[in-house]
């Protein structure tokens, strides 16, 4: 990948804008952060509300359980006639 540089300056505010050049492929959110004299933009993705307990470290054996099930039923096919009607 091509390395494209711009300058450009911190505003009265401490605002920077990133350049259309730059910014058209660019995601939406990220994480900003100083690494000694660097600013460093790194892209991250957001995790839905109702998604991230499955990330939360103390869900870890639930989680763990849940893609045991998931592989069971993935290795197994379902007879679906068992929940028809008569």
């Amino acid at each position: 990948m091509k390395k494209e540089e711009k300058f450009v300056k911190i505003d009265a505010r401490n605002r920077v804008t990133i350049p259309k050049a730059l910014s058209e492929q660019m995601a939406q959110l990220y994480k900003i952060y100083k690494k000694g004299d660097t600013i460093i933009l790194e892209p991250v993705k957001e995790i839905p509300k109702e998604e991230q307990w499955l990330f939360d470290p103390k869900n870890k054996e639930l989680v763990d359980e849940l893609k045991c099930a998931l592989k069971q039923k993935a290795d197994r096919s379902i007879d679906l006639s068992l929940f028809e009607k008569d």
